[in-house]
Order: structure tokens, then C-alpha cells, then sequence
């Protein structure tokens, strides 16, 4: 009776793999809802694309024609779309490092302020909160070559008046400049954070091994502990770059040579209504970001400490 009484609670071996296995499809079900919601949102929506990007579809056509990879070959040999792949890798190769560095920097001055570290943080990312459709009125005017306070402060110091919205050398840069503006205070948040988790033990070490300037100690020990947070910053900023759209579309509407890729596939698709040569022109576009995010993660990560 004793042994009976103390097996009882225990079931046998067929009920607990039973348990077991309705325990593994219940979680299953669990995750068919997510599942759900990412096919619907996601991997439905690519699938549409891809067959668009074969066709020759347009808004209000009553037929659809199929052209195989047609689409892709017209892309590599469209002038237009070549000036957009080019104007978009200059305005990454100025922000990308622009968005990283600058952004440190101003972490690196912010932190280090006692009374009017708050002050500092809110300035530096209102821009983050402004809309830069609502603003490019603001920066019409403050770039005007004859109006603008930018000219006129030119002009102040001897300097000859630029239209840096209209003259074609100086698009990109000043498109560049702007995103800059908008981009340093979300950077500057995300480096503060790395700051913040910087051990104060380091720094002492440091100062007892003889790094005691303010150089020696971002080098030693602030620079190293940050590399996972610039792994993600200069990530997140590729991306933000390459994704341009509001400042070309509100300033210069591609003019003078200003296309840029999110803004072309944009003409193509809702201008000119040609769905298809604007699907394609859209996987073009995922691949090479998918490309580059992967190669530019896998080069940082290998220099990146844990």
C-alpha cells in the first residue's frame, strides 16, 4: 500500500509523452497568429512584388503582358535610374560617416555636461521630432540665395551667393547636410545610452595605468566600449540614408539631376503609373540594401567586442 501510494502521483510514460506533445502543439498554436500577421504583412506583399516586377503593368491597363526579366534589363540600361544609384551612393558616403561621427561627438560633449545635459539632449533631437516636409519650407528660406540668412552670412564674410538648392554640383551635399541635421540627435540618444553603460571602474583602471587625458581614456576605454553601439548606429544610418525620399520630393522634386532611388521608383510607380518597371526598379533596390546591410554588419562585427 505504501508503494502504491507513492507511485500514484507520478503518470505513466504514455500519458506524460502524450502531455508532451499537446504541450508542443499548443505552442504551435500559440504562434500561428504571428505567423499569420507576418505572411499577410510581409511575405505576401513581396510575393506580389516579385510578379509585378515580371510584367509590364500598369494603373488602368485592362491587360497584363508577361516580360520575364525585361523589366531588370531596361533598368541597367535607364540613365535615369544609373543617376539615381549614383546621387543616393554619394548622399550615403556623406551621411553614413557624417550621422556616425557627429553623432559620437555630441554624445561624448552632452554626456559629460552636469546642469544642462537636459537642455543639450532636448535641442539636439527636436529635429528628430520634426517632419521634414513641414520643415522644408523653413529650409527654402534659410537656403534662398537671396533672402536666405545662410547667403547673407556668406556674403558677410566675403563669400559669393550659392543657390544650394537650384545648382546641380550642390544638391546632393546640401541634401546630405539636411539629413545630417535630422539624423545626429537619434544617433547622439543611442550613443548616450552606450555611455551610460560604460563601468566607472574602467576609466579608473585606466588612470592608474597612466591614461589619465581625456584622449587617452576615449581611446583606451570609451572607443572600445562603444564598438557595439556603433556597429548598430552606423547600420541604422545606412539604411536611414539610403531610404532619402522627403527632402528630394518636397526641395527639388528631382530636378537638375537630383533623383534619388526611392524617389525614382516613386515617379515610375505614381507619376508615370508604370507598376511593373517600378516593382522591379523596388527589388533592385531590397536586394542591394539586403546586400549591403549583411556585408556591412559582417565587416563590423569582426572588429566588434562583446
Amino acid at each position: 500500500m505504501t508503494i502504491a501510494s507513492a507511485s500514484a502521483p507520478f503518470p505513466p510514460a504514455a500519458k506524460r509523452q502524450g502531455f508532451r506533445l499537446s504541450g508542443e502543439a499548443l505552442g504551435t498554436l500559440f504562434a500561428v497568429p504571428a505567423l499569420l500577421l507576418i505572411t499577410a504583412l510581409i511575405l505576401a506583399p513581396l510575393v506580389c512584388l516579385l510578379a509585378l516586377s515580371l510584367t509590364d503593368y500598369e494603373i488602368g491597363a485592362v491587360s497584363i503582358r508577361w516580360l520575364g526579366l525585361g523589366n531588370f534589363e531596361k533598368a541597367l540600361s535607364d540613365p535615369v535610374f544609373r543617376r539615381s544609384i549614383g546621387n543616393t551612393l554619394l548622399y550615403v558616403a556623406l551621411v553614413l560617416p557624417g550621422g556616425v561621427f557627429l553623432g559620437l561627438l555630441v554624445a561624448v560633449l552632452v554626456h559629460g555636461r552636469k546642469r544642462s545635459r537636459g537642455f543639450y539632449e532636448v535641442a539636439y533631437f527636436l529635429p528628430v521630432t520634426s517632419t521634414l516636409i513641414a520643415m522644408a519650407a523653413v529650409w527654402q528660406f534659410l537656403l534662398h540665395p537671396k533672402l536666405g540668412p545662410i547667403n547673407s552670412a556668406l556674403k558677410s564674410l566675403g563669400f559669393a551667393e550659392r543657390a544650394f538648392i537650384s545648382e546641380p554640383e550642390l544638391l546632393i551635399p546640401t541634401l546630405a547636410a539636411i539629413g545630417l541635421w535630422n539624423l545626429i540627435g537619434f544617433n547622439m540618444v543611442l550613443f548616450l545610452a552606450g555611455l551610460a553603460a560604460i563601468p566607472r571602474d574602467l576609466y579608473d583602471a585606466a588612470e592608474i595605468d597612466g591614461a589619465g587625458g581625456p584622449v587617452n581614456r576615449f581611446l583606451t576605454v570609451t572607443w572600445p566600449q562603444l564598438a557595439p553601439t556603433t556597429m548598430f548606429v552606423a547600420v541604422t544610418t545606412s539604411i536611414t540614408s539610403f531610404k532619402v525620399f522627403d527632402t528630394v520630393a518636397v526641395l527639388t522634386r528631382g530636378r537638375d539631376g537630383s533623383e534619388v532611388l526611392l524617389y525614382a521608383i516613386y515617379l515610375e510607380g505614381f507619376q508615370y503609373f508604370k507598376m511593373g518597371y517600378s516593382a522591379a526598379l523596388t527589388v533592385i533596390f531590397l536586394v542591394f540594401m539586403l546586400v549591403f546591410s549583411v556585408f556591412q554588419a559582417f565587416q563590423l562585427d569582426r572588429r566588434v567586442h562583446y
